[in-house]
C-alpha cells in the first residue's frame, strides 16, 4: 500500500512541465482534439523527450532510495490530458523510471483545485493561467519557463535556489520598496530586523525542503560516508543592512539554507551560472534570466510585483 500522503513532501507537476510536449501541443492546436488523440495513441509506446522539470524531479525522487523506510517525499500527475491521452504520459514515467503512482487526468480542465487534496507543497506547470489562478486561491504554484533540458546523471545532487519576497516570504517588504525609495525599504527593514516576516507562496515547501535536510543531516552523523543529495540557495537582490530581517525569519521558522546570497542589485544570473540550481523560484520575470539558457527557472505569479 502506499504511504500516507499526509506525511509527505508532496510536489505536483503537468506533464507540461515534465515532458517535452511541443509536438503534441502542435498537433492539438492547429488540428483540434481528435487528431491529438490519435496522434498520441500513434505515439503510445514512443517514449516522451524529458521537460525542463524533469531533471528535479527525478532528483526529489532519489530522496527515497535515501530513506526507504520512510519514502518522505512523493511527485503527484496533475493533467489536463484525459485517462486515454494521458496513457503517454504515463507510459514514459515508466521508460524513464521515475516513482510516479498518483495521477488526475482533467480532460481540459485546470487541475489547480487538486493542490490541497494531494497534500502538495508546490504546483509546476507550464500552463501560465493555471499556475495563476492556483495563486489567487492561496495555492503554491509557479510556472516553468522553456529553457534547454540539462540532466547530468552523474550529478546526484538537487540544487534547489530561491529568492526570498514574494516567494519564501509575503511581499509586505517589497510592497514598501515599490512603494518609496531604497533608502526607505533599507529603514522599514531595519527598523524591523527582530519581526519575522509572514510566510510566502513556497513557504511550506522550504520549510519542509529544510526538515528533510534534517534527515540528512542526521545520515551523515549515522555515516560519514553518506551522500547529501539536497542544497538549497536563497538568492535575493537584497543586501546590508536589510539581511538582517531575512535571517530573523529564518531563525524564527527553525529552518536554514546552504547558501545565502545577498546580491544588492547584481544580476541572478552571475550567481546561477556558478551555483547551477536544478530549479530557481523568483517572483519577478525580470529576474528570471540565464545567459546560457540551461537554467530551469520558475515564475512565481504572486504579490505586487506582478499586479
Amino acid at each position: 500500500m502506499p504511504y500516507p500522503i499526509e506525511q509527505k513532501l508532496v510536489i505536483a507537476v503537468a506533464s507540461s512541465a515534465l515532458f517535452d510536449l511541443k509536438e503534441s501541443d502542435r498537433v492539438f492546436r492547429q488540428e483540434g482534439e481528435q487528431a491529438y488523440r490519435q496522434y498520441q495513441e500513434a505515439h503510445l509506446h514512443e517514449p516522451l523527450g524529458k521537460g525542463v522539470a524533469f531533471p528535479f524531479v527525478r532528483r526529489f525522487l532519489s530522496i527515497n532510495r535515501k530513506f526507504p523506510e520512510k519514502c518522505p517525499v512523493e511527485v503527484v500527475l496533475l493533467s489536463r490530458n484525459s485517462a486515454i491521452t494521458g496513457k503517454r504520459v504515463f507510459h514514459s514515467i515508466h521508460h524513464h523510471g521515475l516513482g510516479i503512482s498518483r495521477a488526475a487526468f482533467l480532460e481540459g480542465k485546470s487541475p489547480y483545485s487538486y493542490i490541497p487534496a494531494f497534500n502538495a507543497s508546490l504546483f509546476l506547470s507550464a500552463n501560465e493561467s493555471d499556475v495563476s489562478r492556483a495563486i489567487d486561491y492561496g495555492y503554491p504554484a509557479g510556472t516553468v519557463l522553456p529553457s534547454k533540458v540539462v540532466d547530468d546523471e552523474a550529478d546526484q545532487e538537487l540544487r534547489i535556489a530561491f529568492d526570498f519576497d514574494g516567494v519564501i516570504a509575503d511581499d509586505a517588504s517589497e510592497r514598501v520598496y515599490k512603494g518609496g525609495s531604497l533608502k526607505d525599504f533599507q529603514a522599514h527593514e531595519t527598523s524591523r530586523s527582530h519581526i519575522p516576516h509572514s510566510p510566502g507562496p513556497l513557504a511550506d515547501l522550504f520549510q519542509k525542503i529544510s526538515h528533510l535536510q534534517k534527515l540528512e543531516d542526521q545520515a551523515v552523523a549515522d555515516d560519514p560516508d553518506y551522500r547529501r543529495v539536497l542544497r538549497t540557495a536563497i538568492v535575493t537582490a537584497r543586501n546590508a543592512p536589510s539581511h538582517e530581517r531575512v535571517i530573523t525569519t529564518l531563525e524564527h521558522w527553525g529552518v536554514n539554507a546552504n547558501e545565502v546570497f545577498f546580491l544588492g542589485g547584481m544580476k541572478k544570473d552571475r550567481i546561477l551560472n556558478v551555483l547551477k540550481p536544478h530549479m530557481f523560484f523568483d517572483d519577478q520575470r525580470s529576474h528570471l534570466e540565464s545567459d546560457a539558457g540551461d537554467i530551469p527557472l520558475v515564475h512565481i505569479p504572486f504579490g505586487v510585483s506582478n499586479l
